[in-house]
């Protein structure tokens, strides 16, 4: 990875086409706390112009997309095994704050959701419950318990969309927003078919695997 990699290469023989790509449950996380709040539409589309499509190593450069990858949150209806109280997943803020923000995103300028799925395989001790608990023995509340939910096929669909972004030359710059290191195999496969790939951590700690796998780091 090289700070200054964009700079190596002659404008006039480049692809200067690039394309932003959101893992969606990472971008929420790290605007949520930016912001102290579950984020708009409008805030992820402000965090995109402000700080990636201002940024001076795409000036001059043309953008195709902006692709945010999530699940839509499940509407499973659950007991809680310790305290029997009914939870509708429907019902709660998480439901309603990201159900808003999806289809806000549908509807901005330029903008593609890819959407995986979502599962839930009953209950878990929440992290506060974890944290609280530490080394003590006491018995175990309703409220140390959350849903145990898991998204099936957004970091899938993520690479699969870097091969074919690559494969049929769309673009010549790929810029990836998120901060896991399962996506190594992708980030080296765009960049063995001359794709250039840019990652955004938004200040998140990230391995130095996938720093070796990136041409440049935006932020």
């Amino acid at each position: 990875m090289g700070g200054a990699a964009f700079l190596l290469f002659p404008l006039a023989t480049m692809n200067r086409t690039y394309a932003i790509l959101l893992d969606g449950g990472f971008v929420t996380r790290k605007l949520r706390e930016r912001l102290e709040k579950f984020p708009t539409a409008a805030e992820v589309v402000e965090f995109c112009f402000q700080e990636i499509i201002r940024h001076v190593a795409l000036n001059s450069f043309s953008l195709l997309r902006i692709y945010f990858y999530d699940s839509p949150p499940s509407q499973d209806k659950l007991t809680n095994p310790i305290s029997r109280a009914p939870l509708e997943l429907s019902q709660t803020d998480r439901f309603k704050e990201m159900t808003t923000l999806l289809n806000d995103l549908e509807l901005q300028d330029n903008f593609a959701l890819r959407t995986g799925e979502t599962a839930v395989h009953g209950w878990k001790l929440g992290r506060a419950a974890l944290k609280n608990i530490g080394g003590q023995t006491r018995p175990l509340t309703g409220a140390d318990l959350v849903p145990n939910i898991e998204q099936k096929g957004v970091d899938l669909r993520i690479g699969l969309d870097i091969a074919r972004l690559a494969l049929r030359e769309m673009v010549g710059t790929l810029v990836v927003v998120t901060g896991d290191s399962d996506f190594i195999p992708a980030f080296k496969f765009a960049r063995r078919e001359g794709v250039r790939v840019y990652l955004h951590h938004m200040g998140h700690s990230i391995s130095r695997e996938l720093k070796v796998h990136t041409d440049l780091i935006l932020g």
